[in-house]
């Protein structure tokens, strides 16, 4: 469900000219209305496009006044709950009310490492793109797939009718 800010809690990151949800937004939806014209609160944030929303909830995570809410799916939240997340350092809370007033807290654990410093291949050679057009180059490796566990299909072993 798309997210929404709520009002009563936003300070539109203290009068900035850019608001930390506007600057994580991947789809540049969260707008600032600076002098209350568009929504009548001044120096609030707003999702622009409700329906336009990713659900990526990088905004809820980011926002320093936890002013941005999500309407969540009844799967995960029953109708009259809220979740609110809270960003430590090195871990996010995650807090479900429910309508009955029961907390539910659930805690995992963030990157740590600084940003562009992971190696995205762990240690492993990259592809050789001469190989691509090669039978077995996805499944299979140089041996004839005996390293992975892998080899290559027998015609007569297809199933037919």
């Amino acid at each position: 469900m798309p997210t929404y800010v709520r009002t009563d809690k936003c300070d539109g990151c203290k009068g900035q000219d850019k608001t930390a949800c506007m600057y994580i937004c991947p789809h540049d939806l969260m707008k600032l209305d600076k002098d209350g014209s568009e929504t009548g609160h001044a120096m609030r944030a707003f999702n622009q496009e409700p329906e336009q929303c990713w659900e990526c909830y990088s905004c809820v995570k980011i926002c320093p006044q936890q002013a941005i809410e999500a309407r969540h799916y009844a799967d995960i939240v029953p109708l009259g709950g809220s979740v609110q997340p809270m960003r430590g350092s090195d871990s996010i809370m995650w807090t479900i009310k429910f309508r009955n007033g029961t907390l539910k807290r659930f805690k995992f654990p963030i990157r740590t490492t600084p940003e562009g410093s992971i190696d995205p291949y762990g240690g492993k050679p990259g592809a050789v793109m001469a190989n691509i057009d090669k039978t077995g180059f996805f499944t299979g490796s140089e041996d004839g797939g005996i390293t992975k566990g892998y080899r290559a299909g027998n015609p007569a072993e297809l199933i037919r009718k």
